[in-house]
């Protein structure tokens, strides 16, 4: 039985995870809906608190304070990136004029933005919450609390990222990473969440008699996000189009390669994860763990499946740009999850 303690922990954990997961979400309608740049500081809003809902309320002369401002922090950012071994990525951004650009006040962007940042605030709140209550498990399990103070560092780290975010005007790549620091985020919460609900219910580990259950769960997800990859490549060369002018219904057709390679290894991982779960449902208890997640990814995975074929289909729109990054991330976190209930499986007959 868990104490407690561990029951508040894994009770927190829990809700961080949810939270982390509506961050993804906002982020994405954020981007979605153009309004990355709504706030044209950090982390204050047109240097508020709580941000203006009209032209009127705006500081006297902010355009130029503001983009002065980003100019010198990007600076400090490419001197970074150049020392870590990217020179041409630092020299992108130090000649990157849209950062000097000015965008126009708009009331719902800046709203969409600043609730983006309220959701990363009281994530952040919860990923507090974790560290501090997982010294509960300093003596019995010290995984549990060192994993929660590194994924409070890293959320940390990206409220960094998140201002460089916007001091870069929404550079593709630098948005990427965001992103793909988000899911490491959500993936270390959810081993924590796994590590500390089977440290005293063994009943969730079960028996298969089918070994090589473990390395389809590990290849699938491997597979899964080598297709999230390619497409976060596609969705940086339609961001390129989208600035350059182009089209729309155009999109896919000029990203290429790069939206071939997303598109194949799309239907590459939703043939593993339907194999993966024929072999959980025919070896596992229907009412376990294992089986429910087995139906629960199968079927966020179809669902990412027709969200991708009418992104191709019907030029691109935007709400099915935030359905289909918010699929992937929920898909990501239950595909993980069940991969790690592959573990330590005890020889007992449910049968």
């Amino acid at each position: 039985m868990h104490s407690n303690a561990e029951k508040r922990f894994i009770r927190v954990n829990l809700i961080t995870i949810i939270a982390l997961f509506l961050v993804i979400a906002a982020g994405g309608i954020v981007r979605s809906t153009g309004s990355g740049m709504g706030c044209p500081d950090w982390p204050t809003c047109f240097n508020r608190v709580i941000p203006p809902t009209h032209a009127s309320q705006l500081p006297p002369g902010y355009e130029q304070e503001y983009i002065d401002g980003r100019v010198k922090k990007n600076i400090r950012f490419a001197n970074i990136i150049e020392k870590l071994g990217f020179p041409e990525k630092a020299d992108q951004i130090r000649h990157d004029e849209s950062i000097k650009q000015h965008e126009e006040f708009n009331a719902a962007k800046t709203w969409t933005e600043y609730f983006n940042r309220l959701v990363g605030v009281m994530s952040g709140f919860f990923l507090i919450l974790s560290a501090l209550f997982a010294l509960t498990y300093v003596k019995t399990k010290v995984s549990v609390f060192v994993l929660s103070v590194v994924n409070l560092l890293l959320v940390m780290f990206q409220g960094w990222l998140g201002s460089i975010v916007v001091s870069t005007n929404l550079t593709p790549w630098v948005i990427t990473v965001h992103m793909l620091l988000a899911l490491i985020i959500v993936g270390i919460s959810i081993y924590t969440y796994f590590k500390a609900t089977t440290l005293r219910d063994s009943r969730i580990l079960v028996n298969h008699t089918f070994k090589g259950v473990k390395p389809l769960a590990v290849l699938s997800l491997l597979i899964f996000l080598v297709q999230v990859v390619f497409g976060t490549e596609v969705r940086e060369v339609i961001d390129a189009l989208n600035y350059a002018g182009e089209r729309r219904a155009d999109w896919i057709d000029l990203s290429g390669e790069i939206f071939t390679m997303h598109r194949f290894f799309g239907y590459f991982s939703f043939a593993l994860i339907i194999v993966l779960f024929l072999l959980v449902k025919n070896r596992f208890n229907p009412h376990s763990k294992q089986s429910i997640f087995a139906w629960i990814v199968l079927g966020l995975a179809g669902l990412q499946m027709l969200s991708g074929i009418f992104l191709a289909r019907y030029d691109v729109p935007a709400f099915l740009q935030t359905t289909h990054l918010i699929l992937a991330s929920l898909l990501f976190g239950a595909h993980y999850y069940l991969m790690l209930l592959m573990n330590k499986l005890k020889r007992i007959n449910l049968f």
